[in-house]
Formats: C-alpha cells, sequence, structure tokens
C-alpha cells in the first residue's frame, strides 16, 4: 500500500495526465492542418497512456479538471497553439522533484517522465504554426515602434509641451513610420525568396507598428499634463515590452530576463535621451509653440 503522501502525489499526476489528454484531443479536433492535428493526436494518445500507468497504481478513476482545458483551450484559440500548449507544458517543471521521489517507489516512473520531457517536447516543437512564422516580422513592428516612437513622443514633450500637438506629431510619425517599414520587410522578404509571403510579412510588421503607435499615442489625447501622458507611456512601453517578451520567451523557449531587460533598457535609453534633447532644442532654439 502506498504512503498517503505518495498516493496524493500521484493521483495529482494521474489527473494532470487525464486533463492534457483532454486538451490535445480537443485541440486536434479544431486545428485545420493535418500534421498538426496527427501531431497532437500522439501526444493525446501519450499523456492516456501516463493515466492509465498510475491508474494501475491508484486502483481509481478521475475526471479532467475542466477549468484547465477550457483555460488553455481559449489561450491556445486566440494566443497560438504553439503558445498555449508551450504554457500548459512549463507548468509541469515543478513536478520533476516530485517525479524523482516517486521513482524511488514506484517502478516505472522514470520513465514517464522521460516520456513527458523529451518525447512529447520533441512532438511539440514539430508543430507548423503560421503566428510562429511571422513572429519576427511582429517583433520588428514592435521593437521599431517602441523604440522611435517612445523616443520621438519624449522629444516632442519637451519640444511642444502642448498634449495635441504631442498626440498629433506622434500619430502622424508612427504611421508614416508603420507604412516604411512594412514596405521595407515586404522587399526584404521577397528578396530572400524564403517560404514566408511577403504581403503576410509586410502586413504583420505594420499592424504590430501601427498597434504599439496607438497604445502609445492615446494618453496624449486623455491627459492635459504632458509630463504625466508621458509617464503613461513610458509604463505602456514597459508593459508591452514584457508582455510580448514573456510570449516570445514561451513559444520560442528563450531566455525572458534578459530579453525584457535589454528590450526596456533600449527603449527608456532613447526616450531620455530624446527628451533631452527636446529641452535643448527648446532652450537654445528659443522655440515657444
Amino acid at each position: 500500500m502506498l504512503e498517503q503522501k505518495i498516493q496524493k502525489k500521484i493521483l495529482g499526476f494521474q489527473k494532470a495526465e487525464i486533463t492534457e489528454n483532454h486538451i490535445y484531443n480537443k485541440l486536434s479536433l479544431l486545428v485545420k492542418d493535418a500534421h498538426n492535428k496527427e501531431l497532437l493526436k500522439r501526444i493525446a494518445d501519450d499523456e492516456l497512456k501516463h493515466y492509465n500507468f498510475w491508474k494501475g497504481h491508484t486502483k481509481r478513476d478521475l475526471g479532467p479538471d475542466i477549468f484547465l482545458i477550457w483555460k488553455y483551450l481559449f489561450i491556445s484559440r486566440f494566443l497560438g497553439l504553439t503558445f498555449g500548449i508551450k504554457l500548459m507544458e512549463k507548468g509541469e517543471i515543478g513536478a520533476e522533484q516530485a517525479y524523482e521521489e516517486i521513482s524511488k517507489i514506484v517502478p516505472g516512473a522514470k520513465a514517464i517522465q522521460e516520456d513527458e520531457t523529451k518525447h512529447e517536447k520533441q512532438l511539440i516543437n514539430l508543430i507548423d504554426e503560421e503566428k510562429l512564422k511571422y513572429i519576427g516580422s511582429v517583433v520588428l513592428g514592435l521593437n521599431d515602434a517602441l523604440v522611435e516612437l517612445t523616443g520621438a513622443l519624449a522629444g516632442f514633450t519637451f519640444a511642444l509641451q502642448k498634449p495635441g500637438l504631442i498626440a498629433t506629431a506622434g500619430l502622424v510619425t508612427g504611421i508614416a513610420a508603420s507604412l516604411s517599414m512594412a514596405a521595407s520587410e515586404y522587399l526584404s522578404t521577397k528578396s530572400e525568396g524564403g517560404e514566408k509571403n511577403p504581403l503576410k510579412s509586410s502586413l504583420y510588421t505594420g499592424v504590430a507598428y501601427v498597434a504599439t503607435v496607438a497604445f502609445l499615442v492615446f494618453p496624449f489625447f486623455i491627459f492635459s499634463n504632458v509630463f504625466i501622458s508621458l509617464g503613461i507611456t513610458l509604463m505602456n512601453a514597459l508593459i508591452v515590452i514584457l508582455c510580448f517578451t514573456f510570449y516570445v520567451s514561451v513559444a520560442k523557449d528563450l531566455p525572458f530576463k534578459r530579453r525584457f531587460l535589454e528590450m526596456a533598457s533600449i527603449s527608456i535609453g532613447v526616450a531620455v535621451l530624446s527628451f533631452g534633447i527636446g529641452y535643448l532644442i527648446r532652450r537654445f532654439l528659443n522655440i515657444d509653440i
């Protein structure tokens, strides 16, 4: 008879396996791509095998966690299949120590752990998703918008000091830059001759740029104090960097902290430098609007 503590952990593993079996099965029904559908079914079958392994020790039938099923279905539908699956799999990292402990008591537990960490993750990395193909185009649009527009808005804030003028100048600058970036991405992708569609690449870049511009500029339409608006804009820039860096770090298995600090430092550094330039222009050129 298994100890109560070990039994509880095994029941947790068992429930997680049947929950993920349902998630992968439901995702396989939702995706249209035949390659991805087959991979998801294979992973679902693996999860069911693991569930039955643990069931052989607990002698109990368990149902899935309905909340987690709908949570990861929602995330996968709206933020991408790969992101949803990898986010779910990251939740299993804390289980490694528990597996080590249980493997000393339950023969075969180590093999289950190795299957989870190797075979399934290899299958997940084979998933072919359009969103990830064009992630470089989105990064290009976001990075340029964050660096250029935070800098421009900081410079405009001290040089112009009128929220309406700053917002208008920011929008004109941002939209013009987004069209330029989209055109450059189209020509660059076309010249590379890869599998990416040049038009789609340019659209991903342009849309990412315009969306970032709108998020950064809107405080100047709301607040009359330009310095409060600039402060909120800089916070918005950090929010965009935080969210997107987290998304890329999960979907692409990249380090989060270093990439976040790098992007944040560049964007805020450019903003501070541009603010100083705006101050110098207003003071030495004696501009008063």
